[in-house]
């Protein structure tokens, strides 16, 4: 049971995570301190996507369903939960540069709303 309860609290982390990886940068128009972790969470974000890096949080989810005597994520976070079911598949790239536009509105943004850009 405490197997299966640390894999779905990883898949609510991990939700957490994409959307602050996505949203994080509009935090820090309201608390500038926070476009600091947002710079680091956005380049994992990146780094996932262009190096196809399978990120930690999945093999801990991983691990947990196997203890827990279910079966393991044969695919990475997105593709198991996001792509072709909350989406279909031939919109990832789209939703990808939507993400990455969105990222960088929250930084020019951001850059704006404290002085730094006219």
């Amino acid at each position: 049971m405490a197997y299966r309860t640390l894999a779905d609290a990883t898949v609510a982390v991990h939700l957490a995570f994409l959307a602050y990886v996505v949203t994080g940068g509009f935090l820090a128009w309201w608390r500038s301190w926070l476009i600091w972790p947002h710079l680091a969470a956005a380049a994992w974000g990146f780094a996932t996507v262009v190096l196809r890096l399978k990120c930690p949080l999945t093999y801990v989810e991983d691990w947990a369903r196997r203890r827990a005597g279910g079966q393991g994520l044969s695919r990475g976070f997105i593709d198991t939960y996001l792509s072709g079911v909350v989406y279909p598949e031939r919109y990832t790239v789209h939703l990808q540069v939507l993400a990455a536009a969105l990222v960088l509105t929250s930084w020019l943004g951001y850059l704006r709303h404290h002085g730094r850009v006219s």
